[in-house]
């Protein structure tokens, strides 16, 4: 093996560049996207339009126009029921991202147009339903009311919260509740489904609304595709609960692009208040 020696000992090896481990995306299709250039594009995949789940933020800057107000930021998850698993809740709450909570509120405009908005967010703790993002979109809804506007509810959540029990459960009744208020007294509530959107949240407030809008591919429904499976015994359909899927079937209104949201939400508004 003298042949595999190297003759100049004084060669060394260079170092290997480090990439950055988040500057290429795999969509679900499979294809692999700069994210650079993911991001020019409002984080939506150019092969097959799959929407990537977004912050609370960058929707702000699609929707809103530049002025608004931020709501209810007092408002934050506790660990009410001293809830203890492999991780505690408190823990588990002090490890997530910057955000304060599994919502955010605010009181802006489109074009002009006054609306309030909540926007639910899947990187807090998979944007489940807990008692403090019940009470934040109940109190955006009586704000709604109050300022006699409409209301939009974007949802991104995994359902209920199970550090928070059957409190987590009472705030999808909740909700409904201060929503059939609000649908009373003849305001309009238009919600947003995105990727995902999935448990109790579909099962209540994100199916209640006058107008439904979902994002291309988004992932809506109420149990997974597995327990349907198995429950029914029977196969189901490639799309089962995609947004295209439930278009067809008459259970939402409109399917929109993301680069086309504000414009969209503007026309609705236009025309119904």
């Amino acid at each position: 093996m003298n042949w595999f020696t190297r003759k100049d000992k004084n060669i060394q090896n260079s170092a290997k560049k480090e990439l950055p481990s988040d500057l290429w995306k795999k969509c679900n299709c499979g294809e692999i996207l700069y994210s650079p250039e993911l991001e020019s594009a409002n984080f939506i995949c150019h092969h097959c339009s799959f929407h990537f789940p977004i912050s609370s933020q960058k929707y702000i800057d699609i929707i809103l126009d530049d002025e608004y107000e931020v709501l209810f930021e007092n408002i934050v998850s506790t660990d009410i029921l001293n809830f203890k698993a492999n991780k505690s809740y408190e823990d588990i709450l002090k490890d997530v991202p910057s955000n304060k909570e599994a919502v955010d509120c605010f009181y802006g405009s489109i074009n002009d147009k006054k609306i309030v908005i909540s926007i639910m967010n899947f990187k807090f703790i998979g944007g489940s339903m807990g008692s403090a993002v019940g009470e934040k979109i109940s109190k955006a809804i009586n704000f709604a009311s109050e300022k006699n506007c409409p209301l939009i509810i974007l949802c991104q959540s995994g359902g209920a919260r199970m550090q928070e029990g059957a409190l987590s459960l009472m705030q999808l009744s909740k909700i409904s509740t201060h929503l059939a208020k609000f649908a009373k007294k003849g305001g309009l509530y238009i919600s947003i489904l995105t990727y995902p959107t999935t448990g109790g949240v579909t099962a209540s407030f994100g199916m209640q609304a006058d107008i439904t809008i979902a994002e291309p591919k988004a992932l809506i429904g109420f149990a997974g595709q597995r327990v349907i499976k198995q429950t029914t015994n029977q196969e189901l359909p490639d799309d089962f609960q995609t947004a295209e899927f439930l278009l067809e079937k008459g259970f939402i209104d409109l399917v929109v692009d993301r680069n086309n949201l504000k414009d969209k939400l503007d026309n609705i508004l236009s025309i119904l208040k």
